[in-house]
Parts: structure tokens; C-alpha cells; sequence
């Protein structure tokens, strides 16, 4: 065996697992691992992604929308992969979102979001209905988590960077769905990353236990009445697993678990494990952690998993309810209440001696100005090129028109990394349109549009951020319209991003961080 595996953990499996199950579960380090995509339902249909994909596809069981591909093909490096039409994740790691049984118009916290291959798996369920709050505690990850939401084309999801105790201030019992893809000591991930093997000792069990448990008590606080909790690691710990389960249910009576539907290959928890020490004293919380379930590398062609269905057992709210009931807290969709969360403007210096206004007068003169300008540029942008101005929150942020599921107020005091869809901004008094917008629109949602080529290598080209030439014809556009101006750039019908059409010449508007290389 090529991995070096802590001998702690070997020893703690093996008494586990007993000898005979044990050994299947080393022989499974001597395989190699598996990879997967997702395909994005936001932007295409399985089956017609079946049709157009590039590569061989296996069904992975547990997932509908998810295939076993061949990681040498790399489908990072194929223009539908810059068009969001998928997103590359671990097989595995495709079932806790699964299993949290999202419907259209539920409202959904990823509390420890980052990269966002679950969130982006939610939206995909949502179908542009409800809301989905997306979170990570590190600053530094949350960059590639709205990245990630942006390419996925999601218009539905506020990216947070905050502890769970501040979203529970702002959000006290408001999400019927939270998925929790726990910090954790990573032993199931140990054959798809060696560094989480040599690293296992400084990610101890006991520091995530500790870790587990304030994010679990602040669920509790965040979930609505009849709603559902989704907990998970990529651990095999009882201490991180069932024990987490049993002392949640010890002190939280109003939950319960949900047995989960054991796919092929998938094993029930294992209460016999507990090590709890009121686990004796409380056999019915303690057979319950038999509901729940793992996913061990040796049964499945995945990494490992530990997955549990926790249900609040209060009055479920319906979707027709729960928008009846939040409609009588949010404000009208159009007005000033768009135009206050935001980073607060910075003054500059001011010279000479003459008499001043009030800071705070100065102050709000100039930003209700830049605000208006803003706002302006965004209607006149969307009344020209959009065949329909897309509804939501106009929230203007930083500099920057954003399209958000939820009011303004939802927001304040929040550390907000993305508080909607990126539309776009004003420099120079002229708007600009963000790529998210782009990558969030359909095709027939653009009044002017041009398909490229991967067969003539345009795409490429244009997502290497090159000068194309297109002639008049290829721009296709709605009727009345000259060619000149924005214009979406599409492969096979699916958004890349935008270019400007001049005189025979695609300007390449795809941004430099975004570009092939």
C-alpha cells in the first residue's frame, strides 16, 4: 500500500470493523479513486446533457444527476465546464444534499459552504424558487464559493463569510432545510487527498467534536418549525458520527431522526459504536443513530461518508405558508429600502477653508447620487438587452447592483460576500454588465446573442480572452435591433459571457480571473 496511514487510525478501525470487514476496508486504499461530475439542471436537462457530453458516463447511483467520468479526460478543461453546464465533485459527496430532499421555494442554509459543490447542488433543486443562504467561516474560502455560485449561473443565493451565531441573530427559526457538511477529521477523504492522512493527528477528533457540537446547538436555533437538518461528515469517528447525533437528540427533544433510504452499497449507523457516556441510560435516543447512514469505500465506488436525517417534529409549514407568513415581513420590490445595504463610501480629503455642509449631509447627497446612477443604468442596461427586467431585491452594494432573494434588512449587520446575483456596475457613467449576469441568463433571455464554435476552436479563443471575428449574420438578435452593443456569447446555446459587436469584431468582455489557461 502506497498511502501511509496513521497507525492510530488503522488500529482504531480494525477494532471497529472487525478483522474480516476490516480488511476489505484497507484493500479499498489500493484502488484508485473515483471522480465525478453534477450535471447543473439550471441550465440543461440530464438528458440532454447525455447527448451533447463529452465523455463516457456512469450513473452514480445515490445521485440522478451525477456520473462516474474518467479523471484523466479532465472536464475541467472543456468549454461546457466555463458554461456551468456541470460542476466536478467527489461522488460521494453528491448524497447529503440529496437526502435533504430540497423542494422549489424551501428556504436552505449551507452553513459551511466552501467550495460550494453542495450549495450549487441545492440551487439546482430550488430551480431559481426560494431562497438559498450559503456560508463559509473563512474569509479566504468564500472566494471560491461565490465564484462557484456565479459559474453555476445561481440567481437565488446571498453568500455569507460568519460564525453560525451571528446568522442565528439575523435568522432566528427562518430556514425549513439546513445542510451542515461539518468541519471534521477527514478519514474518509484520506485515499482522494494524502495530505489529509499525514494531517490527521494536528485535525484531531477531539477539536472537531468540539466544533460539531456549537454548530449543531446553533441549527437548532436557525431551523424552523417541522423543518430538517442535514448532518454530515467525511469522518468514520463515532465520536464525530453517531455520539454527535445522540448528544443533539439528548438535547434537543423536539427532534428525531429520519431512517435514511439505504442506497445499494450504503450501511446504517451504528449505535453499538456509541461512546457517549448517557448512551446506556437512553436506549431509544441511542437506537435511533441506527437511521443513519454510511458510506464506506469498500461497499461503493466513493470516498467516505456519515450522513443523518435530523427532523424537527413541531407543526411543518407548507411553501404556501412559509411565503404567506415571510410576505408580511419583507418590504415592495422597487423603492429606496434597495439602496441601503452596502460599504459605507469613503470621503476624500477636503481642501481649502470655506464653510462645509454636515459630513453626514455631504455624505448622503453624494451616495443617494451614485446610488440613482446605479440603479438607472441597470433599468436602461436590461430594458435594451433583456427581453424581461429580472424581479427581485435590487440591492445596491459596494458600487455594484445586485438581483437578492431577500430584503435589505435580512442583511444588516452581516458580513455579505454576495448579497444576490452580480448584474452589474456603472463606471465613467456607463453601465457595465457583471459576468454572473451572463452566466445566470438563458439565451433566449438576451436580445442580442452569438453562438461560437468548440469544432473551430472559437470558444477557446474566446475564453483564452481574445479579439474574435464574427460577421453581422452570426449575431442574432430580436427584431428592430442592430447588431452593435452587448452582445451574450453562447456555446451550443449556453452562456459564456459577453462581448461587444463592432464593426465585424466580438470586443472580449470575459473577465481576466475567469480566463483559460
Amino acid at each position: 500500500m502506497a498511502l501511509q496511514l496513521p497507525l492510530e487510525f488503522v488500529n482504531k478501525m480494525n477494532s471497529l470493523l472487525g478483522e474480516e470487514e476490516f480488511q476489505l476496508f484497507l484493500s479499498s486504499y489500493d484502488k484508485p479513486r473515483f471522480a465525478g461530475i453534477r450535471v447543473n439542471t439550471l441550465k440543461i436537462s440530464v438528458d440532454d446533457f447525455r447527448k451533447l457530453s463529452p465523455f463516457e458516463l456512469r450513473s452514480i447511483p445515490w445521485c440522478e444527476s451525477g456520473f462516474y467520468v474518467d479523471e484523466g479526460l479532465k472536464p475541467g478543461k472543456h468549454p461546457y465546464y466555463h458554461a456551468g453546464l456541470y460542476y466536478i465533485q467527489e461522488p460521494s459527496a453528491m448524497a447529503p444534499a440529496e437526502v435533504l430532499d430540497i423542494q422549489p421555494g424551501d428556504r436552505v442554509l449551507d452553513l459551511c459552504a466552501a467550495p460550494g459543490g453542495k450549495s450549487t447542488q441545492i440551487a439546482a433543486r430550488l430551480q431559481g424558487e426560494g431562497v438559498l443562504v450559503t456560508n463559509d467561516i473563512s474569509a479566504d474560502r468564500t472566494k471560491a464559493l461565490a465564484k462557484n455560485i456565479e459559474l453555476y449561473g445561481i440567481r437565488n443565493a446571498v453568500v455569507l463569510n460568519e460564525t453560525p451565531e451571528a446568522i442565528a441573530r439575523s435568522f432566528p427559526h427562518y430556514f425549513n432545510k439546513i445542510l451542515i457538511d461539518a468541519p471534521c477529521s477527514g478519514e474518509g477523504m484520506f485515499r482522494k487527498d494524502e495530505d489529509m492522512a499525514r494531517q490527521w493527528e494536528r485535525h484531531s477528533v477531539q477539536k472537531c467534536t468540539l466544533m460539531q457540537q456549537d454548530i449543531l446547538r446553533v441549527a437548532a436555533q436557525l431551523l424552523a418549525p417541522g423543518g430538517m437538518i442535514v448532518y454530515s461528515t467525511c469522518t468514520f469517528s463515532p465520536e464525530e458520527n453517531e455520539d454527535r447525533i445522540f448528544e443533539f437528540l439528548l438535547e434537543n427533544p423536539d427532534f428525531e431522526v429520519v431512517p435514511l433510504k439505504l442506497q445499494p452499497g450504503f450501511q446504517p449507523g451504528h449505535p453499538d459504536w456509541l461512546t457517549h457516556p448517557q448512551a446506556a441510560a437512553n436506549p431509544e435516543l441511542k437506537n435511533q443513530t441506527a437511521g443513519c447512514g454510511r458510506l464506506w469505500p469498500h461497499r461503493i465506488d466513493g470516498e467516505g461518508h456519515f450522513l443523518a436525517v435530523l427532523r424537527h417534529q413541531g407543526q411543518h409549514l407548507t411553501v404556501e405558508e412559509m411565503s404567506l407568513k415571510q410576505s408580511e415581513l419583507v418590504e415592495p420590490l422597487r423603492g429606496s429600502s434597495f439602496k441601503q445595504v452596502e460599504e459605507p463610501l469613503k470621503e476624500a480629503p477636503r481642501k481649502g477653508k470655506g464653510k462645509e455642509k454636515p459630513r453626514h449631509q455631504r455624505h448622503s447627497h453624494s451616495q443617494d447620487d451614485h446610488e440613482q446612477e446605479l440603479l438607472k443604468g441597470w433599468l436602461d442596461f436590461a430594458a435594451n438587452h433583456l427581453l424581461e427586467t429580472p424581479q427581485g431585491h435590487e440591492v445596491l452594494f459596494g458600487g455594484h447592483v445586485y438581483i437578492s432573494p431577500l430584503p435589505k434588512d435580512k442583511l444588516k449587520g452581516l458580513k455579505v460576500v454576495r448579497p444576490g446575483w452580480y448584474v452589474g456596475t456603472v463606471s465613467h457613467g456607463r453601465f457595465h454588465p457583471g459576468h454572473p449576469l451572463a452566466l445566470g441568463l438563458r439565451s433566449d433571455e438576451a436580445k442580442r446573442r452569438a453562438d461560437l464554435s468548440i469544432e473551430q476552436g472559437e470558444a477557446i479563443h474566446y475564453l483564452k480572452g481574445e479579439t474574435l471575428e464574427l460577421p453581422e449574420a452570426r449575431v442574432a438578435r430580436s427584431a428592430g435591433l442592430l447588431p452593435k452593443g452587448y452582445v451574450l456569447i453562447t456555446v451550443n446555446g449556453y452562456p459564456l459571457g459577453w462581448g461587444k459587436w463592432q464593426n465585424g469584431m466580438i470586443k472580449n468582455e470575459y473577465p481576466a480571473g475567469w480566463r483559460w489557461t
